[in-house]
């Protein structure tokens, strides 16, 4: 039998500011137990899921990923405390960033660089003509059709690197420094 004190999924959903589909999504997931079910078949949650939503989406905020949480709940809920494991994934996530911070820097370098070579390039040009500034980035450039943008979420570079793979292209390394 649902306790008195239980909150609908509806209700669940305003309070932390998601839907239901994401209430639904973090408990096939592993992020959310299993709630309890009215006799109507709604679900019922208790009040403790406020706390855990809440911890998703500050943890989603700081860069941890659903299956990162799913793991790190599954070992919280079985009693084997994962502190160890989720500060060494949040040093690994610094890490990423100042990794990723240098990219970003050598790209905005490097995109000032094409802006002044581009001036130049204006200037040659007629009024109204065409410059073909992305072409001439290309043909001065031709290794820039080989990688991959840092501005490009870490997520999707990981699987365009998979791609590369499995479609027999050489992997090129995302960091930018390796690029230069």
């Amino acid at each position: 039998m649902p306790a008195q004190n239980s909150i609908r999924s509806g209700e669940l959903a305003r309070l932390v500011g998601v839907s239901r589909d994401t209430l639904r999504y973090y408990e096939r997931k592993g992020l959310l137990p299993a709630p309890q079910r009215s006799n109507g078949g709604y679900r019922l949650y208790t009040h403790s899921a406020i706390q855990r939503l809440r911890v998703i989406r500050g943890a989603l905020a700081l860069s941890f990923t659903i299956q990162e949480l799913a793991a790190i709940f599954h070992a919280r809920d079985h009693n084997r405390p994962p502190c160890t494991q989720v500060r060494e994934l949040a040093l690994r996530k610094a890490e990423d960033l100042r990794l990723r911070i240098s990219e970003l820097v050598l790209l905005r370098k490097e995109l000032l660089r094409t802006v002044k070579r581009w001036e130049r390039i204006l200037d040659g040009t007629a009024p109204g003509g065409l410059a073909h500034l992305l072409e001439a980035f290309v043909s001065e450039n031709p290794e820039a059709i080989d990688r991959i943008s840092p501005l490009i979420s870490p997520g999707l570079q990981k699987k365009l690197l998979r791609a590369r793979k499995k479609g027999g292209q050489p992997s090129k390394s995302v960091n930018s420094s390796d690029q230069r």
